[in-house]
């Protein structure tokens, strides 16, 4: 008699490319929209760019829908140097997210840092939160235009839109123009990446978080510059 093989505990985590130059960071919480965060999280992954996860407390996480990863990094002691990107899905967890100092820290200084963040549906809602976006304009779920715009920046309904070093798109059904965006950016900076030794990704050193604050202030002064 025949049986079937056995069924891993994990049939969700896709297996990475061990030597991806490119690295992407997701930063979510428990009721994600699924949609947001699984499509463009294996979209990349069949790209080949190495796709880190993280969470406010690590280990797992679960969707709005049910869908689950087993395993995620935590928030607090990440290296914004080790990313390429930031990506921030949307769904209920942005909501929990902007009340979580360490997400909010490091967004303040992965932004000051001039790359590439996007975020779709209630994403911007961290962004908004982290004093960052002054000067740009957002897309996103129609109910947070008024966070965005108290944050100073302006709002346009928009699949995909870039302004500056942001992507922001409404909801799921954004989804392959937002994506095909983030895509596009990526293969833009896989031009310009050196192949150089990847920062740690968790750093001993505080010292790049430790001015979260003084960084927001830089971010203001040059969208106002720059506008």
């Amino acid at each position: 008699m025949s049986t079937n093989p056995p069924i891993p505990d994990d049939i969700i985590t896709p297996a990475q490319a061990p030597d991806s130059v490119q690295y992407v960071l997701m930063i979510t919480a428990d009721k994600v929209e699924d949609l947001e965060f699984f499509y463009p999280f294996y979209r990349l992954v069949e790209e080949g760019i190495r796709v880190d996860v993280a969470t406010p407390s690590g280990g797992a996480f679960k969707g709005k829908n049910g869908y689950e990863l087993k395993e995620t990094l935590k928030i607090e002691g990440l290296n914004p140097d080790a990313y390429h990107m930031l990506i921030i899905p949307g769904g209920k967890a942005p909501e929990e997210l902007k009340k979580n100092e360490a997400a909010i820290d490091f967004v303040r200084v992965f932004a000051s840092q001039g790359k590439t963040i996007a975020a779709i549906c209630h994403g911007p809602q961290l962004l908004a939160t982290a004093g960052v976006i002054e000067g740009a304009t957002l897309s996103g779920y129609p109910e947070i235009r008024g966070e965005i715009e108290a944050a100073g920046a302006a709002y346009a309904a928009k699949d995909a839109l870039v302004s500056g070093q942001f992507i922001t798109g409404r909801w799921p059904a954004d989804l392959p123009a937002f994506t095909k965006a983030v895509m596009k950016q990526l293969k833009v900076q896989a031009g310009q990446l050196s192949l150089v030794p990847k920062p740690e990704i968790n750093s001993d050193d505080a010292s790049p978080l430790a001015n979260a604050d003084a960084v927001a202030e830089q971010m203001k002064s040059s969208f106002q510059t720059n506008a």
